[in-house]
């Protein structure tokens, strides 16, 4: 259980990510309110799955599942580069996490 909510918290660090760049410096309201939403689910599950998993590899999870998909969300949604190099750099933060995973 501990890994699906570590998984879910690094999704919710996408949102928030996005939501922080939407708030244009905290002067849109809504975007402002998922950005404070978010970020307190996505601190909340790590916490919680940190009780399961140890912090090196919970925290970098975490943060490569949130980079990667706010990476995916700017290339695919926010008409940011999408260049072959930014793609293999990506795939290779996927391989160290799933690698963290495996070797957990």
């Amino acid at each position: 259980m501990s890994w699906i909510i570590l998984v879910a918290s690094g999704l919710l660090e996408t949102t928030w990510a996005i939501a922080l760049d939407r708030s244009q410096g905290f002067s849109k309201a809504t975007p402002t309110a998922v950005f404070g939403v978010a970020l307190l689910l996505s601190m909340a599950g790590l916490g919680y799955a940190l009780r399961d998993i140890p912090v090196g590899t919970g925290y970098a999870v975490w943060v490569g599942i949130g980079a990667v998909g706010t990476a995916v969300v700017g290339m695919v949604w926010l008409g940011e580069s999408a260049s072959l190099a930014r793609i293999l750099c990506l795939v290779l933060v996927v391989a160290g996490v799933v690698g963290l995973k495996v070797y957990h």
